[in-house]
């Protein structure tokens, strides 16, 4: 327990989900663009141990690099 405001608050000890709120998950990688979690990180989450999280986090940052962004979309198909 903590204390915020001078009362105690009950806090879980573990790793909090990366999620951002960008959920949106990358055709070919199949990662998420938000958080780059794959499907099965992020709905094994809530039972993944604190050791499986750590290691879920450390390896988040170099999966950014694997994601190609589409560009141009629609539009760029139609010029074509």
């Amino acid at each position: 327990m903590t204390k915020s405001n001078g009362k105690e608050v009950w806090q879980r000890d573990e790793i909090q989900s990366p999620c951002i709120n960008i959920c949106v998950v990358h055709p070919e990688a199949r990662i998420c663009t938000g958080c780059y979690r794959s499907i099965d990180e992020i709905t094994q989450w809530s039972r993944l141990s604190n050791a499986e999280r750590l290691e879920v986090m450390q390896e988040l940052p170099s999966r950014a690099a694997n994601l190609t962004k589409r560009r141009g979309g629609r539009a760029a198909r139609l010029k074509r």
